[in-house]
């Protein structure tokens, strides 16, 4: 395996925090060499939200904020999963099929995925 998204995330996190790998493991009680697996996209993200919490915390993901929504977001997508906040809401569940459906067509220019997005945010 090679760095996916997720791990690529973990690692410019605890690097724009200034420490090191085995420095950023001792200050919160991680293990260094699952941690360093986890950064190097040797393993998956964890599917438990208590660990992913812990990572967040420790990355100073403020809960809530946008940066903490994406962390977790990428980590679904990495295991090839929804989030589980949007598996929740029934109405988002019942509008999936066609959101693949739709995603499945003509691809849409980088633009106008862009502009998708944006309006998706700003519903």
């Amino acid at each position: 395996m090679s760095p996916n998204a997720f791990s690529k995330l973990m690692r410019r996190l605890r690097v724009e925090q200034g420490a090191t790998l085995r420095e950023f493991c001792q200050q919160h009680g991680f293990d260094p060499g699952n941690y360093s697996r986890l950064e190097r996209g040797l393993y998956p993200p964890p599917e438990g939200r208590e660990l992913l919490e812990k990572y967040a915390l420790a990355l100073d993901l403020a809960p809530g904020s946008d940066q903490w929504l994406e962390f977790f977001d990428v980590a679904a997508a990495e295991r090839g999963r929804i989030p589980d906040d949007l598996m929740s809401d029934a109405q988002v569940v019942e509008k999936l099929p066609a959101l693949f459906r739709t995603m499945r067509g003509t691809p849409l220019p980088s633009e106008q995925l862009d502009q998708l997005i944006e309006k998706v945010r700003r519903s």
